[in-house]
């Protein structure tokens, strides 16, 4: 690998930060902002390594940057060999963008209480971004496409993810509420108790 450039991710958030400075409207934030990750994702050699390890029990969720307003938060999705999420959503606009390896994800649509998958698997390779919000699509399950290697993803979202109150899914598309929090930043002391229990569930 080259030479580490942490800059890159500091440049990210600065024209981020700029983009959600001059708008709100979603579908320019996820059409701009979209290619500023595509940029980002397209170069390996800026992540930390504290925040690209795997766990071999579950997925892990860093926190990369979280914006003094909370406007948005970056973090790094890293995935042990076959680990997938559960179905879920994120209630904000998201853009995930693959780092190393591939995902595998797989939309779905909720209709009168029930899930349904919307179209075929799709699988995001390197420097590929896609989208995901209450406004375009927002309930999908994720996986490592790789059942031997780790993957990285690196993932926005408009919001502080980890303090958002979220839902996975079960088969007949009951809602569990949760609060992922991070993998390597305790939950704020603004959490109440129950989102503090509920801090390393699933996203």
């Amino acid at each position: 690998m080259s030479q580490h450039r942490p800059h890159r991710l500091s440049d990210f958030v600065a024209d981020l930060s700029a983009l959600l400075d001059r708008t709100d409207d979603e579908a320019v934030i996820l059409r701009e902002g979209g290619a500023l990750l595509a940029e980002l994702v397209a170069q390996d050699d800026w992540l930390p390594e504290a925040q690209s390890l795997p766990d071999p029990t579950r997925y892990q969720q860093y926190l990369l940057h979280r914006d003094p307003a909370a406007r948005f938060s970056v973090v790094s999705f890293v995935w042990g060999p076959g680990q997938a999420t559960p179905v879920h959503d994120h209630t904000v606009w998201g853009l995930i963008g693959v780092l190393r390896g591939a995902e595998l994800s797989q939309a779905y649509e909720r209709t009168n209480g029930a899930l349904k998958a919307l179209g075929r698997v799709h699988r995001l390779e390197p420097g590929q971004v896609e989208a995901v919000s209450p406004t375009v699509g927002d309930i999908h399950r994720v996986a490592n496409a790789f059942e031997d290697r780790t993957s990285i993803s690196i993932h926005v979202y408009g919001a502080d993810i980890g303090t958002v109150k979220r839902s996975t899914y079960d088969a007949e598309g009951k809602p569990k509420t949760f609060i992922s929090g991070y993998a390597d930043v305790p939950p704020p002391l603004l959490f109440d108790r129950a989102s503090a229990l509920a801090y390393g569930a699933a996203e």
